[in-house]
Formats: structure tokens, sequence, C-alpha cells
């Protein structure tokens, strides 16, 4: 089974691409949760699962979690960030 997992980093509207943002910045959000990113990829229709515990390779010393998404094709992942993105910004609307 593939499994895919989304930083909160991704789409965070205050990192730069170089600090780890996938998304572009009409599709980022400020200080976006896991919690949000797992209701999103709910709604896609992936499992979530939320990890609080982990930190991200770039932001190791803020433990903001990731998402571990199943069932989702290990060759969209970008495709999946981007839609997950617009999820939590229509749920922010």
């Amino acid at each position: 089974m593939v499994e895919n997992v989304i930083w909160p980093a991704y789409l965070d509207a205050s990192l730069s691409r170089a600090e780890g943002r996938r998304v572009s910045e009409d599709l980022a959000v400020e200080e976006p949760t896991v919690d949000e990113i797992a209701k999103a990829v709910q709604q896609i229709g992936y499992d979530a699962t939320i990890e609080r515990d982990k930190a991200y390779s770039r932001e190791h010393w803020a433990d903001r979690g990731r998402v571990v998404v199943r069932g989702a094709d290990d060759s969209a992942k970008n495709d999946l960030v981007q839609a997950v993105a617009a999820y939590v910004v229509a749920m922010r609307e």
C-alpha cells in the first residue's frame, strides 16, 4: 500500500519554496494545521492518519506533525498536495 506524507510546511504561506512550501502562494495559507490537512484529505476521499509528534526536516525545531495519506497514487503526490491545499483554502473562507 502506498503512503504519502503531507507536512504543514508544504502549505505554509510564510515559507518560501526553498524552505519547503510546495504550492503556489495563492493556495498557501498561514499556519496550516495537521487537523485541517487531514480533514481535506478525507474530503478528497483518502484515509488520513495524523502523527503529531513528528518534525519536518527543514523545521526540526518545530513539532507541527504530519499527515500520512494511504491509498493515493505515489506518482501523483504533487496533484494530491495541490488538491489538499485547495480544500484547506476553501475551508478557511
